[in-house]
Parts: structure tokens; sequence; C-alpha cells
């Protein structure tokens, strides 16, 4: 059998084994294994698997999954979070689709806080969504607000799955958070330009709140502006130290986490609830991380072995004639097809062994497509009829609001993102000024 026989093969084991309910880390992982048992004999095999786990425990910076998810579950759990949203609630509702907006700006911060964009929609659906709903916002513009805000949660710093992205293409973390900041704040932006038209042409879409509604002690709008800026402040101290070369990216994740701790304990906040509860869901989180990185290096190994990448190259390149940048959309599409039944860390570590080496291959700057694979995959499960992120948004939503409601909700906001990525691909400095600028490359 042709090794470009076997690669196919396995892609079509493991999508078979996906389709059967089985956990993404075991499907990969299983099929890594047993390809290389039956292609090298056990002791091959063996080696294969053992040798990638090495190489996992031996990955300092895998470290800083469990701080930054520790210092996200810990602000959210102890109500930093609430303290945000009431922040941009005061500050904002006086102007139209204020609160919509301010809900972006929540968002962004909270990817700041913790970097999965789970997170930031269960955050987004159980604060912002009720009280926009109660101040009388149209129901599919904040749905759509509260999913496209939470897509900034993989591409904001401190992101886990540009961590994992970083592992599998042996690129540098900060890099790539760096390179993530501007696309991230551009994307808000985008997201706040089209609220502030979509609202002031149509005012029923996000009407300002009233005067006495927002007769509110000049007191306490401080107070809640001082509380708003708590999460930039942990950012920054943890963020500046790193940049500066001062400490290390584990250093960093580390003096997150403390500095996360340290702000619940100041408040009174934190009670044994919201510290057992944040630890037992960093664990869990965590170990999915760890076994989703062991299986993705495991069939990367394989692929390594089999040189289907050079295989794939050459009849992409060779055979079919196709461009470099042909190649790279194709490979985009291939994600809004995948992103209807599987979400961003699965996409990845599914097509990494072959996306990544081709992406080097073909001339591409591999810190680059980083961004592009973020916003691409968000855009995938944000997209009719089955998105990851829709079934998700509908579990969380009250009974008034339809999943048919939530799938009109996202159009506008999946062509903003559209156009973001869009810009990024045909400007990629965008993306890549900010780490050239900062490690003077």
């Amino acid at each position: 059998m042709s090794y470009e026989a076997i690669a196919l093969l396995m892609f079509a084991s493991m999508m078979i084994l996906l389709f059967t309910g089985q956990r993404v880390f075991a499907a990969i992982g299983f099929v890594a294994v047993i390809a290389a048992l039956l292609l090298w004999g056990d002791r091959g095999g063996f080696d294969i698997a053992f040798s990638q786990t090495i190489k996992v425990m031996r990955w300092y910076p895998l470290l800083t999954v469990p701080m930054f998810v520790f210092m996200g579950y810990i602000l959210s759990e102890s109500g930093i979070a609430n303290d945000l949203y009431r922040m941009f609630h005061v500050w904002m509702g006086g102007i139209q689709g204020g609160l919509a907006i301010g809900t972006i700006g929540l968002m962004v911060l909270i990817s700041a806080m913790n970097g999965l964009s789970v997170a930031g929609m269960a955050i987004g659906a159980t604060i912002a969504l009720p009280e926009l709903l109660r101040r009388g916002y149209d129901k599919r513009m904040v749905t759509g607000v509260v999913q496209a805000g939470s897509s900034l949660g993989i591409l904001v710093p401190p992101s886990v799955v540009l961590v994992l992205y970083a592992m599998i293409a042996r690129q540098p973390v900060g890099q790539l958070w760096l390179a993530g900041v501007v696309p991230g704040l551009m994307m808000a932006t985008m997201f706040i330009i089209y609220i502030a038209i979509r609202c002031k042409l149509n005012p029923k879409l996000g009407p300002a709140l009233t005067e006495e509604q927002r007769d509110i002690p000049k007191a306490e709008k401080y107070r809640l502006l001082l509380s708003g800026l708590l999460p930039l402040i942990i950012f920054f101290s943890m963020m500046i130290p790193f940049v500066k070369g001062w400490t290390s990216l584990v250093e960093s994740s580390a003096i997150g986490a403390i500095a996360a701790f340290s702000a619940a304990v100041l408040k009174r906040r934190m009670t044994w609830k919201v510290f057992d509860t944040s630890l037992k869901n960093t664990l869990g989180i965590t170990c999915m991380f760890m076994w989703i990185i062991l299986a993705a290096l495991a069939f990367g190994a394989v692929f390594d072995g089999l040189g289907a990448v050079k295989a794939i190259e050459s009849l992409f390149t060779e055979k079919l004639g196709l461009s470099p940048w042909v190649i790279l959309i194709l490979m985009q599409l291939s994600f809004l097809a995948m992103g209807t039944f599987l979400d961003d860390t699965a996409m990845l570590v599914i097509v990494a062994p072959l996306y990544i080496p081709l992406v080097g291959a073909l001339g591409f700057d591999l810190i680059w497509y980083g961004v592009l694979y973020t916003i691409t995959t968000q855009v995938a499960y944000m997209t009719p009829p089955f998105g990851y992120n829709l079934f998700l948004m509908r579990a969380m939503s009250p009974p008034e609001i339809t999943l048919g409601d939530i799938y009109r909700s996202i159009a506008p906001f999946v062509l903003v993102m559209i156009l973001a990525l869009a810009t990024i691909m045909v400007f990629p400095q965008i993306a890549l000024w900010l780490p050239e600028t900062v490690y003077g490359k």
C-alpha cells in the first residue's frame, strides 16, 4: 500500500471513530498507535507513543495552561466579571446600543482573563444576555453580540488554544499571543462599529437607558470604574514583565494566577466554593489539553515517518498545479466544513499533522497562519446549520430565543469576521507587526 493510501486510511479511520462519539484524543491517539504498530512493529509503535509523552512532559510552556485557566475561573467565579458588566452598564447605557457595545468590551476583557471562547460565551449568556433582554434590546441582536464577542476568546492573549497551536507547530507562544492582539482588537472594533451603525439606523434594536435608569451616584460610578480596571491591572501585571523579558512565559502565567487569587481575596470573595470550583474546572480542562496534545503529536509523528506531507504537497503543487494561495484558501474552507461538528481544538489536532508542515512548505509564515486558523475556526462553528457554538448558545439562552433566532442573529457578525479574515490575509502585517516590533525580527 502506498504512503498516500495509508495516510488517507488513517484520516478515514479517525473520522469514523469521531462520528461514533468517541472522545477526540482517544480517536486520534488510537489511530496513531495502531498505525505505528502495523507499520513499524511492537518496538517502533511503542517508541512513538513513549517519545511523544516525554516530549509533552518536557515542554515547559505547557505549564501556562493550568495557570491561565485557573486565573480565568477565579475571576469569573468570584464575581469580578459581574463588576465588569455593571461598569459598562453604567458608563455606556446612555447611548444607542451602548449595552451591546459594552458587552463586546466585556468580552475583550474576559478574553484577557480566560483564553477560552466557551468561558466567554458562558459569562455573556448568564450575565449580559438577561440584562440586555430586560432592557428591551432585540433578541436577535443580543444573541449575535454574545456569540460574536465570545469568538475573541481564542485570539486575544492569553489564548489557551494558541498555546496548543504553538506546541504542535513548534512556534514561540509569546509571538503568537502578540500576533493575536491587533487582529483581536480590530475585530472587536469592527463589531462595535456594526452595532453602533445598526442601532443608529434602527434605535429599537438597542434603546438607550433613560435618565432615571442612569441616575447613579458619582461615587458608585467611579467605584465600578475601578472594579472594571482590575482585570486590566492583572493582565498588564503579567504581560509587561514577559514582553520586557524580565520573566519567562511560565513565570508570567504564575504572576497572573497569583494576582487573580490575591484580587479575589482582597475583595473578600475567595470562598471555599469559589476555590474548589475553580480548581476542579482547571484540572479538567488541563488534563483534556494534555491528552489532546499527546494524541496530536503521536499522530504527527506517524505522518512524518510516512512522508505524507511531501506527498500531499506534490499532489497539490505539481500534479494539480494549484498555487500556494489557492491551497491555503482550500484549507480554510475545509475548516468551515469541519466546524459543523467539531470544536476549534479538535479541528487543530486533526489537521495539524498535514496542514501546518504544508503551510510552512508553501512559504507562508506559521505565526500569521496561527491567527488565520483561530479566526477561521470561530467562523466555522458559528455558521449554520450545524455550527458548534449555535447549539451551545441555544442551551444557554432563555426559552423565548429559538434556534431560528440564533441562526439569523449570527449572519451579520459572521460576515464581519470574514471581512476581518480577508483583511488579515491580504495584509499579513496586521498580525505580524507587533511580534516583529517586540522581538526585533
